[in-house]
């Protein structure tokens, strides 16, 4: 089978990865001429599209000069990392994408750390070279020396690369010539990209994704590594833990184009889907039905943070969402935790509250907006971060903070940051902009970015990876203003508003339901104050409706799910339902929240 390349792409966020498959698809022909399918054809679900990220890996198979080239878009988000790490076992080479202006990132950093570990040839295209002020031979060095300092071997850094702009379709081998296609990116893969290393012995496949169809239920992928699978066959599945179980193919399934096409038998090296196992997860080997042997199973990085998800128990429950029981949740989630690797989840004391653990605020958000699309009601408490103790000292996550913003505002910024116990690593300028690197506990970043953007007027470009545990940095200051609070249920009145204005910022538009308990707003000063803004204006014959002046009210603040999860305090909820987000007390009566004071 020597017809057969197995590539995945990986880059940092916004390099261009998906662009780039769009493009060998409409050169490889995969679509009809009169077919108009698009940009972006893989980022296919709705969340992938608002956001302009990828956030589960996908598979594409495409045709050029007789060989069938495998294509595994990856996501370039450290928060993902989960997914990045399980897929490129499938592959025997990866293309690495690099922007020309931006250079190597710490997203490139990380997935690339993940493919030389694994022994894979690295192809490098150099993106965007059509951007002003670019450098593609100082990125060239820049790649180099990356690799180098990530410990890749000799015949990893002897590594071919082309360069070219994925967006107006061409690639070449120099960067001043521009071509009229991407053919020299395809030949370079099929030149250089190893085929699959066939070993002799009994069938051995990695399960290492997952995908569902109602009519089969969950179907298995991964890339066959030894022997042949036909249809019907009997096989034994080898579990993490060394268990095994015997059950049987039903259907075999390869990629083709973006579907997957019957087949009767699948040889080793090509990656494929099975259909009708029963009893499977990620990381289970498929082996011999007689003498079973397992491959070595998916390491995945523990998780960070984790937050309380909760049943919605607000006087507003059920209004929006069809499922809102703790049986409902927690279905759910165990449904999650079966293609989602790199969460946890743990029951509580309480039977409707859930600890859930992540990789990052990004990776659990993307959770909760699922759900939330799916007619979920929840509520979701402040993120934490996992304190570990590692011999006998407490540990908590620290990460790589990298931080590109103009230079004029980068002091402020740089001030931020070390209160939050960060620690600059480096500061070197890029035509007008800065880009300073610091070392900063987790819990530092959490709330960071939203303080950031309005430092900058919305210029910094933040981005960070987890590097290690180390000992307890001590407190970090929290949110410094208090919330404020609503007296009554009803409906939020204009008058009542505009009197309140110099009290703070509302979250609140005029007319909208609130309850007693609800923040809906912050306080100008630091602690908690409680209002009601639910009064109407008394009128008697001294006072008409319209003597007094006209009430200017500012637009009220609205957060995103992730803006929401990273303001809250300790003692306040996120009330995430499928048409609102709602900030909330935990203990809504005032009584209780004086009684049952949440440290």
């Amino acid at each position: 089978m020597t017809k057969i390349k197995n590539i995945a792409i990986i880059a940092h966020v916004d390099h261009g990865k998906t662009t780039l498959v769009d493009k060998i698809m409409y050169h490889c022909n995969l679509f009809r001429s009169n077919e108009n399918t698009g940009d972006l054809i893989l980022d296919n679900n709705d969340l992938e599209r608002e956001r302009g990220i990828t956030i589960t890996s996908k598979n594409v198979s495409v045709v050029y000069k007789d060989k069938k080239i495998n294509i595994i878009d990856t996501p370039g988000h450290a928060d993902f990392g989960g997914e990045v790490e399980r897929v490129l076992n499938m592959a025997d080479g990866v293309l690495l994408l690099v922007d020309a202006f931006e250079g190597p990132m710490p997203q490139t950093r990380f997935v690339l750390q993940k493919a030389l570990d694994l022994g894979l040839k690295p192809c490098v295209v150099i993106n965007k070279v059509d951007k002003e002020n670019c450098t593609p031979d100082e990125v060239h060095e820049a790649v180099f020396d990356l690799m180098f300092e990530l410990g890749a071997e000799e015949w990893q850094l002897d590594f071919p690369s082309v360069y070219g702009s994925a967006k107006n379709n061409w690639m070449s081998e120099d960067w001043k010539k521009p071509t009229q296609n991407i053919e020299p990116l395809l030949d370079m893969v099929i030149e250089h990209i190893p085929s699959p290393k066939i070993e002799e012995g009994t069938v051995q496949m990695l399960i290492t994704s997952l995908d569902f169809s109602s009519f089969t239920g969950r179907i298995a992928i991964g890339r066959l590594q030894r022997g042949t699978l036909k249809e019907g066959m009997p096989i034994s599945l080898v579990k993490r833990d060394g268990s095994k179980v015997k059950t049987r193919i039903k259907e075999l399934h390869t990629f083709e184009g973006l579907g997957r096409k019957k087949v009767t038998e699948v040889f080793a090296g090509d990656i494929c889907a099975l259909v009708g196992l029963e009893g499977f997860d990620i990381g289970d080997t498929v082996a011999d039905f007689e003498n079973p042997e397992g491959l070595k199973t998916i390491a995945i990085d523990e998780p960070t943070m984790s937050m309380l998800f909760t049943i919605n128990d607000s006087p507003f429950f059920g209004k929006d969402g069809k499922f809102v029981t703790s049986r409902h949740i927690k279905e759910r989630l165990e449904r999650e935790l079966e293609k989602n690797l790199a969460l946890r989840m743990q029951p509580t004391d309480s039977a409707d509250k859930f600890m859930v653990f992540g990789r990052g605020v990004l990776h659990l958000s993307v959770l909760i907006e699922t759900m939330r699309r799916e007619g979920y009601e929840v509520q979701i408490g402040q993120p934490q971060v996992i304190i570990k103790e590692i011999d006998g000292v407490k540990c908590e996550p620290v990460e790589e903070l990298t931080i590109d913003l103009p230079e004029e505002v980068s002091g402020r910024a740089i001030d931020m940051v070390t209160i939050r116990k960060g620690e600059m690593l480096s500061m070197e300028g890029k035509g007008e902009r800065m880009i300073c690197k610091f070392q900063i506990p987790s819990r530092g970043i959490i709330g960071l970015r939203n303080q950031l953007l309005t430092a900058t007027a919305g210029e910094a470009i933040m981005t960070h990876r987890f590097l290690e545990y180390q000992p307890f940095k001590g407190g970090i200051p929290e949110r410094q203003n208090g919330s404020l609070i609503s007296m009554e249920n009803g409906k939020a009145i204009p008058y009542s508003i505009d009197k309140l204005q110099d009290r703070g910022k509302f979250f609140v538009d005029p007319g909208e339901e609130i309850y007693e308990g609800q923040v809906i707003g912050e306080n100008s000063r630091g602690d908690d104050m409680v209002v009601n803004i639910t009064k109407t204006k008394k009128l008697s014959n001294v006072r008409s409706s319209g003597a007094d002046d006209k009430a200017k009210i500012v637009p009220a603040v609205k957060f995103s799910l992730e803006e929401a999860l990273e303001y809250i305090q300790k003692d306040e909820y996120v009330e995430v339902t499928p048409k609102n987000l709602r900030l909330r007390k935990v203990y809504l009566k005032e009584v209780d929240r004086k009684r049952f004071k949440i440290e």
